[in-house]
């Protein structure tokens, strides 16, 4: 165990978080590490929605770009910033037990204007359709930046509220006592959930990073990627996916949803299969809804994020 495995991150709080935890747990398995920090793209452009930079991996480009020149051993990511296909070379070592899916509003004051006109912000296509979706009145802003910097924002500006994955506001204790999980909303796909990515040819390392991995979080990763990647959408795309085990009766719950930019149009589906049938369960999922209508409001996603 002489080679010291280089841990490749973005440097926000929050990534840095995850990078030292899985670094945390290599150190536990006796494994030499350090921590590479970089800046993406998606931290440094941050005047511009997520959807118009046309960049599809815009949070883990440049990790990627080091590890294929040999700068770094591992990249962590958030799994849900992760494109479906990951570039050549490169493969999934392992992922994290997963910690909370859920969506929260983060709100000021009261609850009032959720029966009003009320303003809140995010930078996601997803989490702006849902919204729009349940409440049709409202105004939804664009907030981008790492969990600090939007949290900032919300302070600064007169929103009655901006919506945050819980999970990364508890990993770095910033959850306030003002906000309300939405249990409505569906997460992204992988949202929760920490992946670690190598080199497929890096022997050493992958058996050091699949000792991480959690076999459940895993396979409910797996299929809502899959239904991800079926219907085609990229991380700008309005599609929520969540599958869980039921270790009760041995079966797979999974929902996936498809919203319009503007949440009038709604596709959803919900399936409980026994856990055999995991494999292809995103793909039969998302297959179901682009047979019934999903196809034709795909198409026009994928012409309006080009304008």
């Amino acid at each position: 165990m002489s080679k010291i495995i280089r841990i490749g991150t973005r440097d926000s709080e929050l990534a840095l978080w995850q990078a030292h935890t899985v670094q945390n747990k290599l150190k536990k398995l006796g494994y030499k590490t350090e921590i590479v920090a970089v800046k993406s793209q998606g931290d440094i452009i941050l005047d511009k929605p997520l959807y118009e930079l046309g960049i599809t991996g815009i949070f883990t480009k440049t990790l990627d770009i080091a590890m294929l020149a040999g700068q770094v051993d591992i990249a962590v990511h958030s799994m849900k910033d992760v494109p479906t296909a990951l570039p050549q070379g490169i493969v999934q070592a392992a992922v994290l037990e997963r910690a909370k899916s859920v969506d929260i509003l983060v709100h000021k004051g009261n609850l009032d204007f959720l029966e009003a006109n009320g303003t809140i912000a995010t930078g996601s296509l997803r989490r702006k359709a849902q919204w729009l979706n349940k409440y049709p009145t409202h105004k939804v802003e664009d907030l981008r930046g790492n969990v600090n910097t939007r949290m900032q924002k919300l302070k600064d500006n007169d929103w009655n509220g901006a919506i945050f994955a819980a999970a990364g506001l508890e990993r770095i204790n910033l959850k306030p006592s003002d906000y309300i999980d939405l249990d409505w909303m569906t997460p992204a796909p992988a949202q929760g959930a920490v992946v670690v990515v190598a080199m497929q040819d890096d022997e050493f390392v992958l058996e050091a990073v699949e000792q991480l991995n959690h076999l459940e979080t895993e396979i409910a990763t797996y299929i809502e990627r899959q239904f991800l990647r079926t219907l085609e959408g990229g991380c700008s795309a309005p599609i929520g996916a969540l599958a869980a085990y039921n270790e009760k009766d041995d079966t797979i719950h999974f929902k996936g949803v498809l919203f319009s930019l503007d949440g009038k149009q709604k596709f959803e589906i919900e399936k409980v299969v026994p856990v055999e049938e995991w494999k292809k369960l995103g793909f039969f999922c998302a297959k179901e809804i682009l047979e019934n209508g999903g196809e034709k409001l795909m198409t026009e996603l994928r012409e309006n994020l080009k304008k």
